[in-house]
């Protein structure tokens, strides 16, 4: 019997809602940060959130246990090597960016970055053959795709209020450690066969390293706020974990391809959806951010649509 596929449309609808999903826990994590007054705690309760879910996950369901062996034994015998485990250190950097600088900066701003950063590194990475798919031709449409989605993050910082040159460029850097950390838990994934044991080696790590940051942040500058009561500030973590499932789960109706253009679709958007009804201090004006978030989603447009050339679709 065949396996019963979602309708696409519903796939669609929810490759849409992932995005969404992306961006509240930028907001929810930028909130928390600044509730805080110190980002790294609110990435370290973020992520040590979703670790906590996922380790009921995996030790509730059989598939989650499976994994785990599958894990333990590929470390033992080398099948599965030390630096694939790493791949939640892209993970840490982009919710400590995101408690850093999305309560100055905005979602708009955090998300045009990630998406500019996300491309051009993704662009290296499949040149240089990183990642389970091997080595991916750089064409030029993928080159005007990268340098549009810079485009848009120069409109929109030109824009933003007086801030911090480092609040500007970490977004670009937790997006290029996006596609480092795609790329890694492609090989991971493939090498383990559990796509939610893969997240949990992801949130081991990345709780870890934040988890250090945390430490060292606290003896230098001293320790945060004392934590919030509002229940909504401690959800980002859940967030995480829920669209990463998702993505799973509606993955093989839409493909990749149409996966990431429906949740870059859907996370430029309600980025400027939250910053209209939420605006940041440094958020740059709303038709500014509506101009580059157009900007940003035609470059991955152009980046990731097979173009024809010749009657033939190019390489």
């Amino acid at each position: 019997m065949s396996e019963r596929r979602i309708p696409l449309w519903v796939a669609v609808a929810a490759a849409v809602l992932i995005g969404v999903a992306t961006a509240v826990q930028a907001r929810v994590n930028g909130s928390l940060g600044g509730a805080l007054n110190d980002g790294y705690a609110a990435a370290l309760v973020s992520f040590g959130s979703g670790l906590a879910i996922l380790i009921v996950l995996c030790a509730v369901l059989p598939a989650g246990r499976a994994g785990t062996r599958r894990l333990m034994r590929g470390i033992r015998t080398g099948q599965v090597p030390w630096w694939v485990l790493l791949g939640g250190l892209g993970g840490a950097l982009t919710t400590a960016t995101q408690g850093l600088t999305v309560a100055t900066v905005g979602v708009a701003l955090f998300t045009v970055g990630v998406v500019a950063g996300q491309t051009l590194n993704g662009l290296v990475l499949d040149r240089v053959g990183y990642g389970p798919g091997g080595t991916v031709a750089v064409t030029m449409p993928r080159i005007a795709g990268a340098a549009l989605a810079l485009t848009g993050v120069v409109v929109c910082a030109s824009a933003a209020g007086s801030t911090a040159w480092w609040m500007l460029l970490l977004p670009f850097l937790a997006g290029a450690g996006i596609a480092w950390q795609q790329g890694t838990n492609g090989i991971l994934g493939s090498r383990i066969g559990s796509p939610v044991v893969a997240t949990l080696v992801n949130f081991f790590g990345g709780t870890a390293a934040l988890a250090v940051a945390t430490g060292v942040h606290v003896l230098v500058a001293g320790p945060p706020a004392p934590p919030p009561s509002d229940p909504w500030l401690y959800v980002g973590g859940a967030l995480g974990v829920a669209y990463i499932a998702l993505s799973v789960a509606v993955v093989r109706t839409t493909g990749v391809l149409l996966l990431g253009l429906g949740s870059v679709v859907g996370l430029l958007l309600s980025s400027v959806l939250l910053d209209a009804v939420w605006p940041a201090p440094s958020a740059p004006p709303l038709p500014v951010a509506l101009v580059a978030v157009a900007i940003a989603l035609a470059g991955v447009t152009v980046a990731v649509v097979p173009w024809r050339r010749g009657g033939r679709k190019s390489a």
